[in-house]
């Protein structure tokens, strides 16, 4: 028996919408780079873009724990000799919050041509409203996964 490849134009893409308000930025970028690449899906095949659309809706509204808001860096360098430039996540949420949730994710794709073509189908939202109610996103819910929850029996002899 051979194993199943997909092939690109085999692949079905979905439109999703995640609401990111009071979620925790790491555990919101991990579920939003899993279905970018698709390894939500049961042909999911490393090599090839299976992954779905994803809207992040109330990007601005993230939270993280502890004193990230003023202890974590976002750090670049612009090309030019002194042109290293850094600020805190609190700065950054101010300025672009988008590019909070955007670095985490990409962060979390391949570092190739093929993660670049995946991180093109992620549109992140700072407010509630997005431009792509004609796609007809369906909604995502992010956190707690319902196939972990506790036996009720097991729940109650605790």
């Amino acid at each position: 028996m051979n194993s199943y490849c997909a092939k690109p134009e085999e692949v079905a893409r979905n439109w999703w919408v995640i609401d990111a308000a009071g979620q925790t930025l790491g555990r919101l970028a991990v579920q939003v780079s899993t279905v970018l690449r698709g390894k939500n899906k049961p042909q999911y095949t490393p090599h090839v873009d299976c992954g779905d659309f994803v809207i992040v809706i109330n990007a601005e509204k993230v939270v993280v724990s502890g004193s990230k808001e003023e202890q974590k860096l976002y750090r670049h360098h612009s090309g030019y000799p002194g042109g290293f430039k850094q600020e805190t996540l609190r700065s950054l949420r101010e300025r672009r919050p988008t590019a909070i949730i955007e670095t985490a994710v990409k962060g979390m794709l391949p570092h190739n041509r093929l993660g670049a073509r995946q991180f093109t189908k992620l549109n992140v939202y700072a407010g509630a409203e997005h431009p792509h109610a004609a796609q007809n996103p369906q909604p995502m819910t992010v956190g707690f996964n319902e196939a972990f929850k506790p036996h009720p029996a097991a729940a109650a002899t605790k």
